[in-house]
């Protein structure tokens, strides 16, 4: 006779298995058989909407195999705040009816080994899923789920204080993607000059009064993408890697996921204020589509175009009317064609709903100021700095955002698209204000191709960008109503470690030789970025380098990077690293082929550097700019500015959109 198998200890096997794993895991938030969504620990805004999802798990094989592969699909929830008595979700949330039960199936491997061996382990599931509910009171709340005949998970909510007094009338948020403090100190190097030691000018991030620190894990990861680490700063919840707007669940469908309202809709619900989104990549990228998409996969980029225009359309959601200002690259999602959202020309989408629609600067430029703009100026990411200003003829590619075979040359950069934009918004946002997003991009872009002075110009014109917004804001008397937050979304292992003599090295016949021409420590000299160099003159302006290929470069570096060659200094054209062969990443002799030879410290998949764990800085300045000192967590920056704006209330409020477009009548949940 066989021995009775204790479910306990079945039990208590399957959940250590799952806490162990590292590469993979079954589902990351949720360590036992039952899940619930959003989980334990997290913060919540007082009256910002979400969804709650229960899973149910009931692995068929493998470590965790439970229950002969059958989920509990008589499972119940409760919700209780302080200690009180529990409530079930839909009495707590005045839910009319219970959702129906959801079915289905998916498969993971636990480990390396299993993958290799191509053995996925299988599970089931039974769920639940509660649209679109709030919190209104704050305190801390505890979620239970019961399931399995005596099985709980708990997951314990906070909700912060009330904030309902709007202390900013404005807020611009410029995002340096991947940037970190290292770069910022090299960039200042290249433009800045100094005579025994000490800068005669300085960066105008230099300037801001206040300088804070923001930690950047993921929820299940402690190195993150720019897809959750924008829905952080954008929702106040930290989410999984490629996931936007959403808690990330198992189900088969990426848009089903539980959302979470982000920022520009409970502004918009709640004051009725413009908003705007500026970047240098392509418009539905993570960054910039973060403020209004909700997937679970950043790769589905016309249904998020059409989330920005049209709001989420598969569940009753909140609407924002669609941004005010929208300025980047990106054809390819508003050309018709497999690009787009259903194969819809979505310039023409668009300007149906009453926006002025421009494919060049010319055209941003004379733009009207009191009527929604649509600006995309290219196919994919708009040209760095360095190719539009200093290598002009890199930019004699395809890329014309109407489709055609020729280049897109008459691009705006960063400044002028974000100039427009508070223009834009200063106009239609009246007394009601504005927020603004603003990404450049290609700094993070440029760091993962090691094409390290291409990351450093976009870092410099972000600055730039900045020093004109502050004196386009002056002009408009209304500085002191703005707060201005300047920050990044994740870093790069970057940094200077000394010059490099680019004659000596060329001079070199072996590879450990060219080594020598590195100089560190009292070798590693003065910057010759800021000295003139007689017949080169890029016009640049004064917060730019002078001469971007001198003798002496800097030498620099990150710390995970393929197999590549270094020879330091700039390139005449964007870097490409490395090459694929067979589905492994080697090193390109055609870039840098009077380098030497790096070993790489990553996968060999990997044919691009990757973020590293880095804390990132946080400028303010403003209204409101004393709360972002010290050292916290990326769903803080969420919380600072809302706060700023009164977002936090303790009741529904719908009011905001009628305050701008005559619409009086709130939201309801159907």
């Amino acid at each position: 006779m066989l021995p009775r198998l204790d479910l306990a200890a079945v039990w208590l096997a399957a959940t250590a298995s799952v806490a162990s794993a590292q590469t993979y895991r079954r589902f990351g938030t949720c360590p036992s058989l039952g899940c619930v969504i959003p989980p334990d620990q997290q913060d919540f805004l007082p009256g910002q909407e979400f969804d709650i999802r229960f899973e149910v798990h009931a692995p068929k094989n493998g470590s965790e195999a439970f229950n002969n592969g059958v989920p509990d699909e008589k499972f119940t929830a409760t919700i209780s705040k302080d200690g009180g008595r529990p409530r079930s979700i839909a009495d707590f949330f005045k839910i009319r009816s219970e959702p129906s039960l959801e079915k289905w199936t998916f498969s993971w491997f636990e480990d390396l080994f299993a993958e290799d061996a191509k053995t996925p382990s299988v599970v089931n599931v039974a769920s639940k899923a509660y649209r679109r509910v709030a919190l209104y009171e704050p305190g801390t709340y505890t979620v239970t789920l019961n399931y399995f005949s005596g099985k709980k998970t708990t997951a314990e909510w906070t909700v912060r204080p009330l904030a309902t007094k709007k202390k900013a009338k404005n807020v611009i948020f410029f995002i340096g993607d991947g940037m970190t403090t290292n770069m910022i100190t090299a960039a200042r190097l290249l433009a800045h000059k100094t005579v025994n030691g000490k800068y005669q000018t300085l960066l105008s991030l230099d300037d801001f009064p206040v300088l804070g620190h923001q930690m950047t894990h993921s929820i299940d990861t402690f190195i993150t993408d720019s897809a959750n680490s924008a829905s952080a700063l954008y929702t106040g919840h930290k989410s999984t890697v490629n996931a936007l707007g959403v808690y990330a669940d198992t189900s088969p469908d990426p848009q089903d996921d539980p959302k979470v309202e982000t920022i520009v809709e409970m502004l918009f619900r709640i004051w009725g204020s413009a908003w705007g989104a500026v970047s240098t990549a392509f418009i539905a990228d993570a960054t910039p589509i973060a403020l209004s998409g909700h997937s679970r996969l950043r790769s589905q980029y016309g249904v998020l175009i059409d989330q920005t225009l049209n709001g989420v359309q598969n569940y009753s959601w909140t609407k924002t009317d669609g941004p005010d200002a929208y300025f980047g690259g990106g054809a390819d999602q508003f050309i018709a064609g497999p690009g787009s959202y259903q194969g819809k020309d979505y310039y023409a989408e668009f300007a149906k709903k009453g926006y002025s629609v421009s494919l060049n600067k010319t055209s941003l430029l004379s733009a009207p100021n009191d009527k929604k703009a649509l600006g995309i100026f290219c196919k994919n990411n708009l040209p760095v700095w360095i190719d539009r200003h200093i290598f002009p003829e890199n930019l004699e590619i395809n890329n014309d955002p109407t489709g055609a075979a020729k280049p897109a040359k008459d691009l705006p950069g960063l400044k002028e698209m974000t100039l427009k934009a508070v223009d834009i918004l200063h106009n239609r946002g009246g007394k009601e204000g504005f927020f603004l997003m603003s990404e450049a991009a290609s700094i993070d872009k440029q760091m993962h191709a090691l094409d390290y002075d291409r990351a450093l110009g976009d870092l410099l014109e972000l600055d730039d960008t900045v020093r004109a917004t502050i004196e386009k804001l002056k002009k408009l008397r209304i500085l002191d109503d703005t707060l201005i937050v300047v920050s990044a979304d994740h870093g790069h292992g970057f940094d200077v470690f000394g010059s490099s003599d680019t004659k000596y090295a060329e001079a070199q016949e072996d590879e450990r030789s060219k080594r020598n021409a590195i100089g560190v420590y009292q070798n590693s000299g003065l910057s010759q970025y800021t000295e003139p160099k007689p017949g080169v003159s890029y016009g640049t302006g004064a917060n730019f380098p002078m001469n971007w290929d001198p003798r002496y470069v800097l030498a620099a570096g990150v710390g995970a990077a393929p197999d590549r060659r270094e020879d330091f200094g700039i390139g005449a054209t964007p870097r490409a690293p490395t090459t694929s062969r067979g589905g492994e990443a080697y090193v390109n002799d055609k870039d840098r082929p009077n380098g030497f030879v790096v070993n790489g410290t990553l996968p060999t998949s990997e044919s691009q550097g990757v973020h590293s764990l880095t804390d990132v800085p946080v400028y303010a300045w403003g209204p409101c700019q004393e709360t972002f000192g010290g050292t916290y967590s990326n769903i803080d920056v969420f919380y600072k500015i809302a706060n700023c704006l009164g977002l936090a209330h303790g009741r529904n409020v719908t009011e905001g959109a009628g305050k701008r477009h005559g619409k009086g009548k709130g939201k309801g949940r159907d």
